[in-house]
């Protein structure tokens, strides 16, 4: 398998080039007879696709989703669902410049390394544009899974050194789409995209990190050794364009703790005095929310001067021309929730069929 399909039972297959014709994939495993709200299809992608914005990339493409197979009077079939998006807004000649060139931590070294050949328009394969594959498979995953209670929702807690403080922090969704950074607190989003422009002024990037819970996870769902279902997240969210870092519950700042502090109490019902183990232990949902951040490096491509080689080892000095967002963070909040929403149906299904 060369690491295009994500999932056991629901799983995707995605496919396509940033510049080709048209990105898209096959949802195999998806129950029948399950009703879809293209509606919603569209608006996951209108939340992830270039261009929305002024601190995003200028990219103009409609991403309209076109599905091709699996779906009949707006219910599934059981049947595998194939759909495609067709590129519209190349401009190919913008990356002339990169077609013996490496850009610094980008994909192109270590995909020329081990092809032999690669797209260097857009990044090909390795473009986040292949996410928006990504995005419409977790919105049919999350319509079938808020049928059984569970909703999904991340939002931007950091832009660099912007961060949110989270402490009795209320907000909803109609919060965080309102944001164009798509962080809730209306004083640290002014902040953040303030330092966005700052920085693409310059000709430079910024990371920055999202923050997901999941709401209504019912107990006793994952596997206990391999597949652990934070394992399986873990692996989901490193899988996503850019991402660096990833941590659950208490994460990196329980290595401070003692074990009196940090062990989540039992009370009656099942409940917990804490959540520190973000709503998952020994790899199996407890019944609590569970919850993750997710950390993005800063864009690679930058129009500022940097060293580096082209294909035949010569020195070159690169200033990267085309279209690119100076912070992807604020378009990533639905490619995590999509993973997010694969991750967790996929291992429901799982736990069906491991129980008669």
């Amino acid at each position: 398998m060369a690491g295009n399909t994500f999932g056991h039972i629901f799983r995707l297959t995605s496919f396509g080039e940033s510049h080709g014709k048209a990105i898209g994939g096959i949802i195999d495993g998806c129950p029948s007879n399950v009703e879809i709200n293209f509606k919603k299809i569209q608006y996951e992608l209108n939340r992830r696709k270039p261009g929305q914005s002024s601190i995003t990339t200028q990219r103009d493409e409609a991403d309209e989703v076109e599905f091709l197979s699996g779906i009949f009077e707006g219910k599934t079939l059981g049947t595998p669902i194939a759909f495609q998006i067709k590129n519209q807004d190349q401009k190919s000649e913008d990356y002339d410049s990169l077609k013996d060139v490496f850009r610094p931590s980008h994909a192109d070294f270590t995909y020329q390394e081990k092809y032999k050949i690669r797209d260097h328009r857009g990044g090909g394969r390795s473009s986040a544009r292949e996410t928006a594959a990504r995005v419409v498979a977790g919105a049919i995953a999350k319509q079938i899974l808020a049928k059984t209670g569970i909703h999904i929702c991340a939002f931007v807690s950091q832009i660099g050194q912007v961060r949110i403080e989270e402490s009795d922090l209320k907000f909803s969704e109609l919060d965080i789409e309102a944001s164009l950074v798509r962080c809730p607190e209306k004083n640290t989003s002014a902040k953040m995209i303030q330092l966005i422009e700052e920085v693409r002024s310059k000709g430079d990037s910024l990371g920055g990190k999202i923050k997901c819970t999941i709401i209504g996870m019912p107990a006793g769902v994952g596997e206990p050794v391999f597949d652990k279902l934070h394992a399986d997240l873990a692996k989901a969210m490193m899988g996503i364009n850019a991402v660096k870092g990833f941590e659950i519950g208490s994460g990196f700042s329980a290595v401070e703790m003692l074990g009196s502090e940090h062990n989540d109490e039992f009370l009656p019902g099942g409940q917990t005095s804490s959540n520190n183990s973000g709503g998952i232990q020994g790899g199996i949902s407890n019944g609590q929310d569970i919850y993750f951040n997710v950390a993005f490096k800063p864009v690679a491509t930058i129009s500022q001067k940097q060293n580096t080689i082209d294909k035949n080892n010569n020195e070159v000095v690169l200033a990267a021309k085309g279209r690119h967002d100076p912070c992807v963070v604020p378009r990533a909040v639905p490619i995590v929730e999509a993973m997010a929403a694969l991750v967790v149906l996929d291992q429901l299904l799982r736990q069906k069929a491991s129980q008669v």
